[in-house]
């Protein structure tokens, strides 16, 4: 015969099949690997560096896929920095240079803070480049590696891009075409361990019209803190977002940082037309070019 005690706690059992567990449970509380993405000012002519709308759908990707908590940011740094707080990695879709948002004031700081916790790091497109000296020198070390001014090159090229196998991030990527400004030349140390080309460019011309093979266009390191970082120069145009194994690429890289198993065949996930059309910034239209005569 079922005692009391025994027959409450068959009915409390009961109940949480039904409705399920409670607010205070271990199974409520369990969440997904929280990610800041954070999205740089408008800048360039309508379908370039779209931050806003490039970042929302990479947000929108990522809630489909189990494990990960997206959270979006904009304007190029939080108003409030607690939103890092918990964060396993993030990410950085702005523009760069010496007016980089992670680099001025005391936010260089903020990132040690980050780093040191091996939190992962995420730079997309003209968000790796950071100016010479110091900085530089700090993000080959957070990094791995970063668009140098006066030494690395930025064409707009139609490239054909090549992932490199065996890595977590090039799972289900295929090799494909894409034009961007993809940078090359990029600024490593010499003979570094920790890093890992992830992407190369087949043939690139660049401004000093010379042909280049076989560039690295994005890279991964696994830093000593613990910490996973990710490097990745395409993401100019917009349009780029559509192309299955283009974003597959940069959504696997995030997984990774935030040390989230990246699925055997990579993040799949679906961008339609009208939703690459959506968040767009303002900006105005360039200027028709006077006829000659």
């Amino acid at each position: 015969m079922t005692s009391f005690r025994g027959r409450i706690a068959l009915c409390a059992l009961a109940i949480g099949f039904v409705f399920g567990p409670g607010p205070g449970s271990a199974v409520a509380q369990a969440a997904g690997a929280k990610v800041v993405l954070i999205a740089g000012v408008p800048s360039h002519p309508p379908g370039s560096h779209e931050f806003n709308a490039g970042t929302k759908l990479l947000v929108k990707c990522l809630k489909e896929i189990p494990g990960v908590d997206p959270v979006f940011v904009a304007g190029g740094w939080p108003q409030d920095e607690s939103v890092f707080e918990g964060a396993k990695a993030v990410v950085f879709y702005m523009d760069g240079g010496n007016n980089h948002p992670m680099i001025r004031g005391n936010r260089l700081a903020t990132m040690r803070k980050l780093m040191d916790k091996g939190v992962g790091l995420v730079c997309l497109h003209y968000g790796v480049e950071f100016p010479k000296g110091e900085v530089g020198d700090q993000l080959l070390d957070w990094l791995g590696g970063y668009y140098e001014t006066d030494y690395s090159d930025n064409p707009h090229n139609d490239a054909q891009v090549n992932p490199k196998g065996g890595h977590p991030i090039t799972r289900g990527v295929k090799p494909f075409k894409a034009n961007d400004e993809w940078y090359y030349k990029i600024r490593f140390r010499p003979d570094d361990p920790r890093l890992t080309t992830i992407l190369t460019a087949e043939v690139l011309v660049g401004h000093d019209k010379k042909v280049y093979k076989d560039q690295t266009v994005a890279w991964a390191i696994e830093r000593k803190d613990g910490g996973r970082a990710f490097g990745f120069t395409g993401g100019h145009f917009h349009e780029n977002w559509g192309q299955e194994d283009f974003r597959r690429l940069v959504l696997n890289a995030i997984l990774w940082s935030a040390k989230v198993d990246v699925p055997a065949e990579g993040a799949k996930t679906t961008v339609t037309a009208e939703e690459l059309k959506q968040n767009l910034d303002p900006k105005p239209a360039p200027k028709a070019k006077k006829k000659a005569g």
